[in-house]
This record gives structure tokens, sequence and C-alpha cells, in this order.
């Protein structure tokens, strides 16, 4: 039994660490996996917890892969660079504004209502389209070709895109990014500032979650977290941050020369894949 649950654990962790980054919805594809493989769980809000804390591993590579550039305590790094970097995570935090504001008291309650295979799969075609629609059509030369030049504003409005992504099957990734290109961003601008966002907003959600855990199992609602529990929970971590640090780079280096386009296909074909699934065994 411990050996089935620890290797569901490391397909959770590596699903999770691809498609966190990737803009394809990790909700997509992490949803079918809990339907065919990870229908039930003994401890229902464990679960829950590890849906959301499996996510601080895909963060720590985050954190890891861009350590110098989002260090401003670095001794490589002159006055002017660090300031460039504080600037950085002030542009971050103003961005993560309308979710804390917005997104975080309602996420629960959107997550009840919508986190289902017809909402998955309608997200999932609808932004693969607008991905597709976007790179068709000639857009101008992007004006913002690194994140110092990012103002404050259009930091704030990216922020607003993301609150699209609290309908599960969006995918946080895809629409900061799409927001971000439509305000005049480069497409590695666009991803890296995706990825930066990510931290606060993730590592605010996972802590909630954690407190949340804490406080029922103080209460009686939840049981305590069994050593099995633990172990899967850790071990999902780690290889979502190994597959994170080659989801990154991978998109790092696919944005310098290509579109998102097959994205975008990608997302159409799942969200059709899900949809008859949906109708024909559900």
């Amino acid at each position: 039994m411990l050996i089935i649950e620890i290797i569901k654990s490391i397909v959770y962790g590596i699903i999770e660490g691809i498609t966190e980054w990737l803009p394809i919805s990790s909700t997509g594809h992490l949803i079918l996996f809990e339907e065919l493989f990870w229908k039930s769980s003994n401890n229902p809000d464990f679960f829950e917890l590890f849906r959301v804390v499996i996510q601080l591993g895909a963060i720590l590579a985050v954190i890891f892969f861009y350590f110098h550039k989002l260090n401003p305590f670095s001794p490589k790094k002159d006055f002017a660079a660090k300031k460039l970097t504080w600037e950085m995570w002030f542009k971050v935090i103003i961005a993560c504004l309308p979710a804390a504001i917005v997104g975080l008291p309602f996420d629960d309650l959107l997550d009840n209502y919508f986190y289902n295979f017809p909402t998955v799969a309608i997200m999932l075609i609808v932004y693969g389209i607008i991905f597709i629609v976007i790179e068709s059509v000639k857009r101008k030369e992007p004006r913002i070709n690194d994140i110092s030049g990012l103002s404050y504003k259009t930091a704030l409005l990216i922020g607003a895109f993301q609150l699209l992504a609290l309908i599960p099957g969006t995918s946080r990734s895809g629409v900061t990014i799409i927001g971000a290109m439509l305000l005049g961003c480069s497409r590695t601008v666009s991803a890296e500032f995706s990825f930066f966002l990510a931290i606060p907003v993730m590592v605010g959600a996972s802590l909630l979650k954690c407190a949340k855990y804490g406080l029922n199992v103080m209460q009686g609602e939840a049981a305590m977290m069994t050593t099995t529990e633990i172990a899967v929970l850790l071990i999902g971590m780690m290889f979502a941050f190994v597959t994170s640090m080659l989801a990154i780079k991978f998109l790092v280096g696919y944005v310098r020369k290509h579109d998102f386009k097959p994205f975008g296909y990608y997302r159409v074909i799942l969200g059709i894949i899900l949809t008859l699934y949906y109708f024909v065994f559900k």
C-alpha cells in the first residue's frame, strides 16, 4: 500500500512540476490523474492539503533557478543592480494585490463549484484557442524586453489577468503570459514575470492551506498526518522540484525562438479528450 501511494505521489509530482510552468493547465492534467488513479483517500483533508502544498516543490525550483536574479542582497551585484532587483520585487508584490484582495477569499468557493471536468475542459479549449489566435495575428514588436522596463501599472494589470486563473483549467502561467504579451511584453519577459509572480501567490496559498489544516486538526475536524502521508507529501514535493527545473529550463529556451501556438493546440486537444471522457465514462 505504501509503495502504491509513493508511486502515485511521484507521478503527481512529475505532472505538477511539468504543467505548473508550461501554459497548459496543471489542473487539467491533475484532475484527469486524480479521476483515473487517485479517486479516493483515507484522509480527504490531507489530500486537499497535498494538492496545494506540493506546489512548494515547484516554487523552490523557480527560486533555485533564478536565485541570483531574485536576490537583492547578492554581493555580485552593484548598487544599481540591487536597486533594480528591489524594484522587480515591488512590481511582483503590486501584481499580487488583485489575487490577494479578490482571489484568496473566493478560492475555495470557486474550487468547490468549478473543479470539475466540464469547466476544466471548456477553459482548456477556450484559452487554447486564444493562444492560437494571439500568435496568429501579426503583432507589433514588443516594447518591453526586460522586466526593468515593466511599469508598476503594467505589473498590476498582469496581476489582474491572473484572477482569470481562479477558474480551474485556465492555467495561471497561461493567463499571465497572455496578459503580459497583450500589454506589450516579449515572450521571455512574459514567461519570467509569470514565474516570479507565482512565488508569493503559491507560497501564500500553501501557508493558508497548512494553517487551515492545522486548525482543523486542533478542532478535531481533521486527522493528524500519518508517517506515510508525510513521506508521500515530501516525495511529491521533491519530484515536483526536479521536474519544475527541467520544465522552466525548457520553456526559457523555447520562448527565445518559438511562439506559444503549439501549447494552444495541445490545450484544445486535451480539452476535447476530457470532454469525451466526461460524456462517455462519467
